[in-house]
């Protein structure tokens, strides 16, 4: 796969190579020693940030947001994202791999039951926390960098039970456990399809193909789909490929003939018409537009 985007890993961000499963800082710290990060990239690793003070915005995989004090965001590794920050920017930022966490838990998909640690759809990543829930966050994150900062015996485990408290309270601020719950088998079904998807999507392009692999008809498949996601399942197929589509054209190096071979498609023409359906726009459109905005 041709990568134009960069991606990034925790040991380079970190003074300490051996802390290459979690970074923990205050925001406003962060910015000053990565100064250069303000351009599109990729982790490899999960990042959440917590604004207590700033303004601008930040863009997920294409999707902007404003920056608001009391906004946390969610970032699963493989996604883009970029900042735009206006004034003095200040919170707290944990960059973690999934295995620091997991180590702790005897429950394999746990974490897939929080929506902002399993979803690729930035919307449910990024989370307003409600006045009088925020004071209680705060303190949690502030317990994690008291943690780091003071070294205590048992303090990488204490920093993994404070994490987890900070996931199940928005966890119910989102209002989604419960409902998750409930649906279980819906949604497990649903992450090993998008899963399916991120590992294939470039050599299987339909939903039929995907129902084979998970054992079921395509039409439960369709139908599990548009409760879930609100999507047929071809939709939530394309929707990957215009996101890797829109990944590529950022690259001014690669030409869309290139960027269409490597998606798999049968000719450029193919590939303009799938990405302007979905886009009303022109890949190279997209592209003017998108560089633009970066400079």
């Amino acid at each position: 796969m041709i990568q134009s985007i960069p991606t990034i890993d925790i040991c380079t961000l970190a003074d300490d190579i051996r802390q290459d499963e979690i970074l923990i800082s205050r925001f406003a710290n962060y910015l000053e020693a990565h100064k250069n990060l303000f351009f599109p990239h990729r982790h490899s690793f999960f990042h959440l940030v917590l604004f207590t003070a700033g303004g601008g915005s930040h863009t997920i995989d294409f999707e902007k947001f404003e920056v608001n004090a009391g906004q946390i965001y969610f970032m699963v590794p493989g996604q883009v994202h970029s900042w735009n920050f206006e004034g003095f920017t200040d919170g707290y930022i944990i960059n973690f791999s999934g295995s620091f966490i997991q180590s702790f838990l005897l429950r394999s998909g746990y974490l897939d039951n929080f929506s902002f640690l399993s979803s690729t759809n930035p919307g449910d990543g990024v989370i307003n926390i409600p006045a009088d829930h925020l004071p209680a966050i705060v303190t949690l994150f502030e317990n994690i960098v008291a943690e780091v900062d003071h070294q205590r015996a048992l303090g990488s485990d204490m920093v993994k039970l404070l994490m987890l408290q900070v996931f199940i309270l928005l966890g119910r601020i989102q209002g989604k456990d419960e409902s998750r719950g409930k649906q279980g088998y819906n949604h497990t079904l649903i992450r090993n399809f998008q899963k399916m998807i991120e590992q294939h999507y470039i050599d299987v392009k339909l939903p039929k193909d995907y129902a084979e692999m998970l054992y079921i008809t395509p039409n439960h498949l369709n139908a599990v789909c548009k409760d879930v996601l609100g999507l047929a399942a071809g939709e939530v197929i394309r929707n990957r490929t215009l996101l890797e589509a829109k990944r590529l054209l950022t690259n001014p190096k690669l030409s869309i003939s290139e960027i269409a071979f490597t998606l798999n498609f049968n000719d450029n023409s193919y590939f303009t018409k799938f990405f302007k359906k979905s886009e009303g726009i022109t890949p190279e459109e997209f592209r003017k537009k998108t560089l633009n905005n970066k400079s």
